[in-house]
């Protein structure tokens, strides 16, 4: 008895490996995402329980933890502060400054800089980390990859 062979050809795609090319590519690009701005002064910001957004033009001071003064990432030495953020704000009518304090300094720190503020007008909001809820996973990466094995 002659067996027939099935000679025709099954055309296939594996897919098997596309979730850990696309966790890895993922990866990627948070990391280089995290490095590709390098105008960003770092500063660990204080924490509150809730949020505000401002929708007006706004002036940024930054005061990072070795207590050096930067107007929209332009760095000011302490005693021109005041005239810098007079001519910063000059054009902007109601202006507004966002105060970015590294959570290391002190309230004095923060009470000199408003001071300025004050003395001439000028609103300050002071910028803050909103509070996580839950502290589960001590890495975001960690989660990621972790809901996306449950996913699959």
């Amino acid at each position: 008895m002659k067996l027939k062979r099935n000679r025709r050809f099954h055309a296939e795609v594996t897919t098997a490996s596309l979730n850990d090319i696309m966790f890895f590519l993922l990866l990627f690009f948070l990391i280089i995402s995290t490095v590709a701005n390098p105008r960003i002064i770092k500063v660990m910001l204080p924490k509150s329980s809730s949020a505000q957004a401002l929708s007006k033009k706004q002036v940024t001071l930054t005061v990072n933890a070795e207590k050096q003064y930067f107007v929209d990432n332009i760095a000011v030495a302490p005693d021109k502060l005041e005239n810098t953020l007079k001519q910063s704000v000059a054009n902007i009518s109601d202006p507004t400054v966002v105060l970015r304090l590294d959570e290391s300094l002190t309230v004095q720190d923060l009470v000199d800089v408003m001071q300025i503020g004050a003395k001439n007008k000028i609103k300050m909001v002071l910028a803050t980390k909103r509070k996580k809820k839950t502290e589960s996973c001590n890495s975001g990466v960690v989660c990621l990859y972790f809901l996306l094995y449950i996913l699959t």
